[in-house]
């Protein structure tokens, strides 16, 4: 008997769509016992370069949820970053991160699901909502009745559109973020972690990081340039050339900045969306709002959204009958989201305007955030000459 022919699936909730926010809903849903369907159109998520580090407030996020032992193999611990401004190291921090690749941490967190929550493998090809009961017909005719809808499928528009919800372009072609592999082992590099800032404000570049990921030294460059413009390209074609020149101060400890593989490059919009209070379902991570990962506060938002809906909203929903959208709406009002989603907007348009701002506001901003860092800079050289001027005096004197 087929799945189609055996009748409609009877969940308390399903997902459509398991990436980070999709699979970790569903995980945390599942062991608190919920009945939960996750759709995905594929298997095996594919390699996909997307957010890549994470810091220790963030891991502690999937800590909250149960998730930190199935997360941290799968991620590779960095204990120190060296940060360079102004073409000089500025700080040697101690900087708990983790390094990881977007595919292999997803398909991580599907090989962990409990096996009450099987990952369904197909396309949604029907949805109808409504204020008690929702119901999903796949591609393969497969029906799933849920009481809760989440959409949680990403940047992708084919569920949005088919329940008639909007996005909203904010700034279309807001950043670029840049990836690719190093030539240069972890043992040879180095650094164990670098971040190196951009100089020039006409150069649009916010910063370069450099980190591990299993074997390999990763490099992640977030800049304020469009795709099909000529800088982009050339950069395609020759990053290593275009890196030294860029930032020569970091270049020989990074292996000349090598590169092994493909130049890897994401355009960012901020997006927002329209019409999303409504009965049965509920839009979570970047199927509701995108940001820019300049800040490096995306997967922050995205997990403060599955924590709310986990712990607070979800089960609160499912105690009473119905699934309205004045239920619903519970989520969207709610004061610890608002505050993620807000803090990521501003902070993405904030990164843009101190890198790149033109007027007098931000060029006097940079200027007094520069002049304030060279002084770190110099007093730090300063004292540095000072204790190994008192060091070479004790030698003389014993």
């Amino acid at each position: 008997m087929s799945t189609a022919e055996a009748g409609p699936a009877e969940v308390d909730v399903a997902i459509v769509g398991a990436g980070l926010a999709g699979t970790t809903l569903a995980a945390v849903l599942g062991k608190a016992g919920r009945k939960v369907a996750l759709i995905d159109p594929h298997r095996v998520h594919h390699p996909e370069f997307r957010a890549e580090k994470i810091g220790r407030k963030q891991m502690q996020l999937f800590e909250r949820l149960g998730l930190d032992a199935t997360v941290l193999p799968l991620v590779t611990p960095i204990e120190e970053v060296h940060i360079f401004r102004l073409g000089q190291l500025f700080a040697r921090e101690t900087n708990h991160e983790f390094g990881f690749s977007y595919g292999a941490l997803i398909n991580g967190l599907r090989d962990a699901l409990p096996p009450q929550v099987p990952l369904t493998v197909g396309k949604v090809a029907e949805i109808t909502t409504g204020p008690d009961r929702q119901r999903l017909v796949l591609v393969d005719g497969a029906i799933i009745d849920a009481r809760l809808v989440v959409v949680a499928t990403g940047h992708s528009e084919a569920v949005r559109r088919a329940i008639g919800v909007n996005r909203m372009e904010e700034s279309k072609a807001f950043s670029l973020s840049i990836g690719f592999d190093l030539a240069i082992s972890p043992r040879d590099c180095a650094y164990r972690s670098v971040t190196c800032y951009g100089k020039r404000a006409g150069d649009r570049i916010a910063y370069i990081t450099v980190f591990p990921i299993g074997n390999k030294m990763r490099a992640n460059m977030f800049v304020y340039r469009q795709v099909a413009e000529p800088w982009t390209r050339a950069f395609r074609e020759e990053p290593q050339k275009m890196l030294c020149e860029l930032m020569p101060e970091i270049s020989a400890q990074c292996g000349n900045f090598e590169v092994a593989g493909p130049v890897e490059v994401r355009q960012i919009n901020l997006t927002t969306t329209q019409g999303h209070r409504r009965d049965g379902v509920v839009f979570v991570g970047d199927a509701f709002l995108t940001t820019c990962p300049t800040p490096g506060v995306g997967i922050e938002r995205v997990m403060t959204d599955v924590g709310q809906l986990c712990s607070v909203h979800i089960p609160r929903w499912l105690e009473t009958p119905g699934m309205a959208a004045d239920k619903i709406s519970a989520f969207y009002d709610d004061p610890v989201k608002i505050a993620a989603d807000e803090n990521g907007m501003r902070s993405s348009i904030y990164s843009k305007a101190i890198t790149t701002g033109t007027g007098l506001e931000w060029r006097i901003r940079r200027l007094r955030n520069n002049t304030a860092r060279q002084l770190m800079i110099v007093g730090r050289k300063i004292r540095h000459l000072g204790q190994r001027r008192a060091t070479a005096v004790a030698g003389e004197v014993s």
